[in-house]
């Protein structure tokens, strides 16, 4: 623009340089010329009085003689030059103006030009975020419509492999099992990376355990890895801080990423992820994290183009294993919005080393009640053939407040642990890490039992493949056997009850078979109380069952459980006031935090980071199925329930051209096939049909939009354990539309107030 800018300036220029020089040099050379001669006299002057120019010019020269005559006075002369200048000075002002309009017109011109553009460039910019949006709102639909069949394919192949089934047809269902898993996995990081593009991916900043995250992040690729004899392995330096602050979920998802890869190009060998310390402040600190294996490799081309986005999808090296090119792209992508980077070492043929370097915040230390004590000082005895499994093991000990011995066979093992029987140096506990490879589940049994009878307690440490085998090894399950890699914190807590069960914590779940979990469910809607309770009951689970957050504070502080599985909106005193005010009564009594899920019909994309900022620990969405229930129990109490029945999929139920008023097939499968349990929750909720239908009504005439939102809310948990759709469908839309303050809203109430009518006349029909 400025080159631009500039041209009517260097014009002007040019075109002035000739009209305003040429008048000057007539005007010098007049101007000489008149220094030269003297003005014409009068008469009466010119016979006795010199001019005084002429005295002037007499003194110290001669005169010089008068110039020829010519046909024309000096002094006309002098002023047809006069006046010929006047006319050039002239001509040279009318240019100069003209110059000066043209240049004014061409940066008017100019300037009209640059506004053009910029509103040009301001509908673009509307255009492409319009574009965005629309494509956003594309994404989450197709998300939405993608999700549905593939649910219902995985939820009725999972049906079909409990039923009777010939060899073949089962290897067809698991082929269609994975299948679809794996499409599915491409539509979630298709999403993910669509989002991080369009800037809508906002980051959590909550304390996490960074060896935790890591440690757990393998124990869940454990069997990947094991199906592949493949060892897998966590090392955590000494000087790392472990108490962190940021999103740990989206790390989980860099980790998993960077170890799937490994473990998908590495044939056989070792796959270990690292953490260490690059460098501290008292409020930072800067984290190396490492995935290294023994794969095939990259070239210094692949490793060019392995963080462009779609480019490895392309890359036949990653065509072969199945990759889809995206996850390193959302990984660097992660990375970078939390402010580090990410890369690769590699070497064809001897494998490759993703790193990523992050700096995040310290946060609080973990002051809970620690459980080395029973373990402090004793001696542990450590048999693991791999090298740095058995350093990563030795440092998880030593972190339990074990001392260790290793040994580099069980026979060696067992007459070391013979020779120090009854000396200050007797050996306490026995670490086996071992495959059947190495050792029959038999003979392992036999040597357990000559080091028990040596006073030496065993725990076995075996591969996820291998587990059931050496279940017929150990006496106790719960306390003598693990899968690798382990985790520090469950390995302390069975050490800890394996060497003394009565000083553990009472809080500490005893073996998964001994007893019952207590588990407080709470909601202020009695059909959702009703199926929750039913089908924990029916998985073995001790229930108590409360409506309101007032009831659950009071029963928590005069009862015990294992797990709250608390409701969001309630009124009165709601989900998260409820959680606050548990935790600070734990906290003036000094107890450890009781676990609290939160339960919620309808979650907007921000909730859970409120929820969990509540004091909350986990997150689901209703409805819940008995195999949900089942993990999160089993996952915050460490209480197993009973094999639940398989999961059904409550979103390939709408598989019609519009949601059905009443479907009595749906509502069974919601009451996980039990008959009596739908036909007492719909009742409940027509009973209550009339109440939520007025009580609407009244909000909205008042105009009371946070009164609309909660009774809409308490409708729609209820209609998401019954069968029915179509108003199930018209409070979501009503509900979403509210919290939204959309345009829509009462054309979205009057749909909600139409399917209430439409269900009370079916169900009359019906009856």
């Amino acid at each position: 623009m400025g080159g631009r800018g500039n041209f009517p300036q260097r014009h002007l220029a040019a075109r002035l340089s000739k009209p305003v020089c040429q008048p000057a040099a007539d005007f010098h050379r007049a101007g000489h010329y008149c220094r030269r001669r003297r003005a014409p006299e009068p008469d009466h002057q010119r016979s006795d009085e010199p001019d005084q120019a002429g005295s002037l010019a007499t003194q110290g020269r001669q005169p010089r003689n008068p110039p020829a005559a010519t046909g024309q006075p000096r002094a006309g002369r002098t002023g047809l030059g006069i006046n010929r200048m006047a006319a050039t000075l002239q001509n040279a002002q009318e240019e100069l103006q003209m110059s000066i309009d043209q240049a004014t017109e061409d940066v008017r011109q100019n300037l009209e030009t640059i506004e053009i553009q910029n509103i040009e460039l301001d509908l673009a910019r509307k255009e492409a975020l319009e574009a965005s949006r629309i494509k956003s709102e594309f994404l989450a639909n197709m998300s939405h419509e993608i999700r549905t069949p593939l649910n219902g394919i995985l939820g009725f192949t999972h049906l079909l492999q409990k039923s009777e089934l010939t060899p073949r047809q089962f290897d067809y269902l698991a082929t269609i099992e994975k299948s679809a898993d794996n499409l599915l996995s491409i539509i979630n990081e298709i999403l993910d990376f669509s989002k991080i593009e369009a800037g809508k991916l906002v980051l959590d900043n909550i304390p996490f355990n960074l060896r935790d995250l890591l440690q757990d992040t393998l124990t869940i690729l454990a069997p990947a890895a094991h199906a592949k004899q493949l060892e897998l392995v966590s090392l955590v330096y000494r000087d790392t801080p472990l108490a962190l602050s940021g999103d740990p979920l989206r790390l989980r998802q860099i980790l998993t990423n960077l170890v799937s890869n490994a473990i998908k190009f590495t044939r056989e060998g070792t796959i270990v992820a690292r953490a260490m310390l690059e460098d501290e402040t008292e409020e930072h600190a800067q984290l190396r994290i490492s995935v290294q294996d023994t794969g095939i490799g990259l070239s210094s081309q692949d490793v060019r183009a392995l963080f462009q986005a779609f480019s490895q999808a392309d890359n036949s090296l990653s065509r072969q294993p199945g990759g889809t090119g995206l996850g390193l792209v959302i990984s660097k992508r992660l990375i970078e919005q939390m402010g580090g980077e990410i890369g690769v070492d590699s070497t064809p043929g001897e494998g490759s080393e993703f790193w990523i370097s992050l700096k995040l915040p310290k946060a609080r230390e973990d002051k809970e009640e620690s459980l080395n004590l029973p373990l402090e000082g004793l001696r542990a005895a450590v048999l693991e053939h791999h090298d740095l499994a058995r350093q990563a093991l030795e440092h998880q000990l030593e972190d339990c407040g074990l001392h260790t011995v290793v040994f580099n066979n069980l026979e060696n093992l067992l007459n070391g642990v013979t020779a120090a029987h009854e000396t200050p140096a007797a050996i306490d506990l026995a670490v086996l890490g071992v495959t059947t490879l190495e050792i029959s589940p038999e003979r392992l049994r036999q040597h357990i039992w000559d080091l028990e009878n040596l006073n030496c307690k065993v725990m076995v440490l075996c591969p996820t493949t291998e587990y059931a085998l050496f279940q017929l090894a150990v006496h106790d399950v719960y306390t003598q056997l693990q899968a690798k890699p382990a985790c520090t914190r469950k390995l302390q807590k069975a050490l800890s009850e394996l060497i003394a069960p009565r000083a553990i914590r009472a809080d500490i779940a005893p073996p998964l078979s001994s007893r019952a979990p207590r588990v407080l469910c709470v909601d202020d809607n009695p059909a959702n109380l009703l199926l929750v309770q039913t089908l924990l009951e029916d998985m073995g689970a001790e229930v108590m069952a409360v409506e309101g957050g007032y009831a659950a504070v009071n029963a928590v502080q005069q009862e015990a459980f294992d797990l709250v599985l608390m409701d969001v909106q309630m009124p009165g005193m709601d989900g998260r006031q409820a959680t606050e005010a548990i935790r600070a009564w734990e906290a003036e009594r000094g107890q450890s935090s009781l676990p609290i899920v939160a339960l919620t019909a309808h979650a907007m994309a921000n909730e859970k980071r409120s929820l969990l900022q509540s004091g909350m620990d986990d997150y689901l969405t209703k409805p819940i199925s008995e195999r949900q229930l089942a993990q999160v129990v089993l996952k915050w109490s460490g209480l197993a329930l009973r094999n639940p029945a398989p999961e059904r999929q409550n979103e390939s139920l709408e598989a019609h051209v519009g949601p059905l008023v009443l479907d009595p097939e749906e509502g069974l499968r919601l009451a996980a096939g039990k008959a009596d349990l739908a036909a007492d929750m719909l009742a409940m909720l027509l009973a209550s049909l009339d109440a939520d239908r007025d009580a609407i009504r009244v909000a909205r005439a008042s105009k009371d939009v946070q009164a609309l939102i909660e009774r809409i809310h308490r409708l729609h948990g209820a209609t998401r354990y019954c069968g029915v759709p179509q108003l199930r469908t018209a409070c979501q839309r009503a509900e979403t539309l509210l919290k939204q303050d959309a345009p829509h809203t009462e054309d979205a109430l009057d749909d909600l107030d139409k399917a209430i009518v439409r269900l009370e006349t079916e169900a009359r029909v019906t009856a």
